[in-house]
């Protein structure tokens, strides 16, 4: 073998999976086979001498193709990585030592001055990063606004959860913009332009290290814990030690395993406490030798027998998912992996039943196929869409070269999912048990074809129960969640019925302004509907565009003579105790039961609650008075009261007991 070629080969191989994984594309291989080629080629690298510039082992990350560019104060380096306890053990020495999670997102550097947010970076290719300061309100977890008036930086990692991953993956039309996993939904977010758009997705900022402070403080655990007060969200550590450490990994370990963390994770970090002597190691064009070192968990790969591949059809597109003999992987049985897309089925090599493939669960947690080997067979693509038989049709997109299979049927019910998913959500209806991944499969066992058919599931009882992943306990808690919602709250109902520009907020305004009896009358009455306060000409045609659809207006009837809809009337709030103030709730509550009770009463007597302090705020509610919040800081600065949860009731609920 020439060694050299090889190098080049790895090399390009690598960069090119970087570039996409860095620019929110599709990735070309999985994590599993870019570590297996990363070591290879580190081990070339150390076998001949051979090291390239352009060799990933060079690099702390990559350029991101999008955003203005900007020279990072402190270099944002990667970490070294090693798969062994034995190595975490040397690299802890005699020292105390903190582990934490590696999150898998994009790092994020926050600079600060004065007690103020100066700007955004990504981390790009550690030298120099991508400003992306604009996005500062569209993403959570970052204050604009800190007790602390030096300078600061502050690097973290903007994550989307598995669960916000699966939403938003899931009800996303154009299969371009699809997403593989997390970290690549995130990596794409942060390159949007559309701050409204980044902000519904969900990126989450959690804080893993304090990078500079003005004044000493060498303890990495009391800075971790200073960035807590100040309001930040850290990632979740622990102190420990070189005879402890193992012990520390398997539990840290054990709640990935577990499924009790919704964030994604790729592994650990160790991290000296002692930040000074983190300091002293040697830097390389790649890492800083005591910065700290990254465990990643060896994938456990599992060998299995291909039975079938089940396709689903979810908004417009049709996808695979193998179904194998059941093997054990990191303590749990799997038996099913997606398997994303065509262009994916063709990479791996998948062909019909009885090909041997191998499995891993990738991060610990999501089943995975990466390779097959032993083909049985060719791969037989479906010409006729699952839910609702209407012929498919195989699209190549402009964009990524991606092949996917697509209905033809624009009235195919796996169009609806994105209604559907609102309809039985905790703020429509709240149908417990109800995931999209259920939805999607029920869509395509023809259980579901509108919103009614909700209120018909139990016609299929005993086929439900034979399902994998259900049983009758589970059919019976699915069962009992529909025959609780039939009672239902006419605000929440208008939310779920997914009448575009119609949210939560609107639906509240409708049903004080009208009654839900009133609405049903009003429907399609312009100048009614228009009059409601903030509802205006745009929602109010929205409004009568879409009970003019005699489908959706057949589905409200049917619905209505289903479902128990409350009923109250309109609601009078002009002379209301809180008539025309503004209050902002944080922290946690204890008289009410929740902050939507609270904001629930404020709005009852003519009050409104908005999320963020501004000049039109009239108070600030939060029972941690002293805090030194962002909120806080803000509402001191602007000169409004903060009050206490118990202030606010003797000055504005006298009727509710402390």
């Amino acid at each position: 073998m020439d060694k050299e070629k090889r190098i080049h080969e790895l090399i390009d191989a690598l960069n090119s999976a970087s570039e996409r994984y860095y620019n929110g594309l599709e990735e070309s291989i999985s994590n599993y086979e870019w570590d297996a080629m990363f070591d290879e080629l580190t081990g070339l690298e150390e076998e001949t001498g051979l090291i390239f510039p352009d060799s990933p082992t060079q690099k702390a990350g990559y350029e991101e193709t999008s955003g203005e560019k900007e020279a990072h104060e402190y270099p944002a380096l990667s970490l070294a990585k090693t798969k062994s306890i034995e190595e975490l053990k040397a690299f802890a020495g005699e020292r105390d030592i903190y582990l934490s999670y590696k999150l898998d997102g994009l790092t994020l550097v926050l600079t600060y001055d004065g007690g103020k947010l100066q700007k955004i970076l990504t981390r790009g290719n550690g030298q120099t990063g991508s400003n992306i300061t604009y996005l500062k309100d569209a993403l959570i977890g970052i204050p604009e606004e800190i007790a602390e008036k030096g300078h600061m930086v502050v690097r973290g990692e903007a994550i989307i959860s598995y669960t916000d991953f699966e939403i938003i993956n899931d009800t996303i039309d154009d299969e371009d913009e699809r997403y593989a996993n997390p970290r690549n939904l995130a990596s794409g977010t942060l390159a949007l332009d559309d701050k409204e758009k980044v902000k519904s997705r969900h990126v989450h900022f959690i804080a893993f290290t304090l990078v500079h402070l003005d004044r000493q403080m060498r303890s990495f655990g009391e800075r971790m814990a200073y960035l807590k007060s100040l309001g930040f969200n850290v990632v979740e550590h622990e102190l420990t030690n070189s005879a402890k450490i193992e012990e520390t990994v398997e539990k840290f370990t054990k709640k990935v395993e577990d499924g009790k963390m919704d964030f994604p994770v790729d592994g650990l970090v160790i991290t000296y406490d002692d930040t000074d002597y983190a300091k002293t190691g040697s830097v390389t064009g790649h890492h800083a030798t005591r910065a700290g070192l990254a465990f990643k968990w060896q994938d456990t790969v599992a060998e299995s027998e291909l039975l079938y591949v089940e396709w689903s059809c979810a908004i417009a597109t049709i996808s695979p998912v193998a179904v194998f003999k059941p093997v054990n992987l990191e303590g749990t049985k799997v038996e099913r992996a997606s398997l994303c897309n065509i262009s994916e089925m063709e990479r791996l090599g998948i062909g019909d039943k009885g090909s041997k493939i191998e499995v891993i669960k990738s991060n610990k947690i999501i089943p995975k196929v990466i390779g097959v080997k032993e083909k049985v067979g060719e791969l037989i693509i479906p010409d006729k869409c699952p839910a609702c038989l209407a012929p498919t049709k195989l699209k190549i997109s402009e964009k990524s070269g991606t092949k996917t299979l697509h209905c033809t049927n624009p009235e195919c019910p796996a169009k609806e999912i994105k209604r559907f998913t609102r309809f039985v959500s905790k703020q429509g209806l709240d149908i417990d048990g109800m995931s999209i991944q259920t939805i999607v499969r029920f869509v395509n066992l023809g259980y579901i074809k509108s919103l009614p058919d909700f209120y018909r599931l139990d016609r299929y009882y005993d086929e439900i129960a034979k399902l994998d992943g259900f049983g009758e306990k589970s059919v019976n808690n699915l069962m009992n969640s529909i025959n609780r919602s039939i009672d239902a709250d006419p605000v929440r109902f208008i939310y779920s019925l997914c009448i575009p520009k119609i949210g939560i907020d609107a639906a509240k305004r409708i049903v004080a302004a009208l009654g839900f009896k009133g609405f049903t009358e009003k429907l399609c009455n312009r100048e009614v509907l228009e009059n409601i306060d903030k509802i205006g000409p745009e929602r109010a045609t929205s409004i009568i565009e879409f009970f003019n659809d005699e489908k959706r207006k057949t589905e409200f009837t049917e619905l209505l003579s289903i479902l128990n809809i409350k009923d109250e009337g309109p609601k009078d709030t002009s002379n209301g105790s809180l008539n025309g103030l503004t209050f902002v709730i944080t922290g946690d509550v204890n008289v009410y039961k929740n902050r939507d009770e609270f904001k629930a009463y404020v709005e009852s007597q003519g009050g409104s609650v908005t999320g963020s302090v501004s000049k039109k705020t009239n108070f600030l509610v939060n029972n941690d008075v002293e805090s030194t919040s962002s909120k806080n800081m803000k509402a001191k600065e602007l000169g409004i009261p903060i009050i206490s949860e118990a202030e606010f009731i003797e000055q504005f609920d006298k009727g509710r007991s402390l």
